[in-house]
């Protein structure tokens, strides 16, 4: 992400209405499974809107991001939960207190990375042997591209023009594709937004293999 993307606010981005109420359910069922409270790490937080809607539930909290104005917005705002600046594609192992989380939360960055690789390499090893990761980002497939192609609205859509936009633009494939090379098997998709195959955005919940070992 760009260190130099500038947050004003507190403010959860549009795109929360569609995707959060999927992570909470699913966050929800998934601290049934576990005996001790959920270690959560959103990577690529911005100005901590998403953890915000998990306080007061019972979890250890945790937001890194490479952008100061947003990391300060989230610290002013929500000050029970422990927020870091660092870059999300390099090693911040020195920067974060705890090494291994149950689940790390990953929503609209990997968009506007352009490492990805790197990206993912930091959510694979900072989770525990059988933990999980859930990832947005925009959808692209055959027939939204077309239908934007067909209505004249590709160069609003893949604008160059939005600073700190979109530099990558995923499809299923490219994206499970990512994940299984960097390790991660048991690959669960929800499309979110609109309709099917026109979704706004797709998640996946990738699982790191418990038969992992540093």
């Amino acid at each position: 992400m760009n260190n130099s993307y500038i947050y004003t606010d507190s403010v959860s981005p549009c795109s929360e209405e569609y995707i959060f109420p999927f992570i909470e359910k699913f966050i929800e069922n998934y601290k049934l499974t576990s005996k001790n409270p959920l270690t959560i790490l959103d990577i690529g937080c911005g100005n901590g809107s998403i953890l915000s809607n998990l306080q007061n539930k019972g979890f250890e909290l945790y937001g890194i991001d490479g952008s100061e104005s947003g990391i300060k917005i989230a610290k002013q705002s929500f000050p029970e939960i422990n927020f870091f600046v660092g870059d999300i594609t390099t090693n911040i192992s020195d920067i974060l207190p705890i090494k291994e989380f149950d689940l790390i939360i990953c929503t609209e960055v990997i968009e506007h990375i352009y490492s990805p690789r790197d990206l993912v390499k930091n959510c694979y090893h900072f989770l525990k042997p059988g933990g999980k990761l859930i990832i947005t980002t925009p959808y692209h497939g055959y027939l939204k591209n077309l239908i934007l192609a067909i209505t004249g609205k590709m160069d609003q859509h893949f604008t160059v023009l939005w600073d700190g936009g979109h530099i990558k633009f995923w499809s299923k494939k490219t994206l499970s594709k990512l994940l299984q090379e960097s390790g991660f098997n048991k690959l669960q998709f929800k499309g979110l937004g609109r309709f099917i195959y026109l979704y706004k955005t797709m998640l996946f919940i990738a699982s790191k293999p418990t038969n992992y070992y540093q």
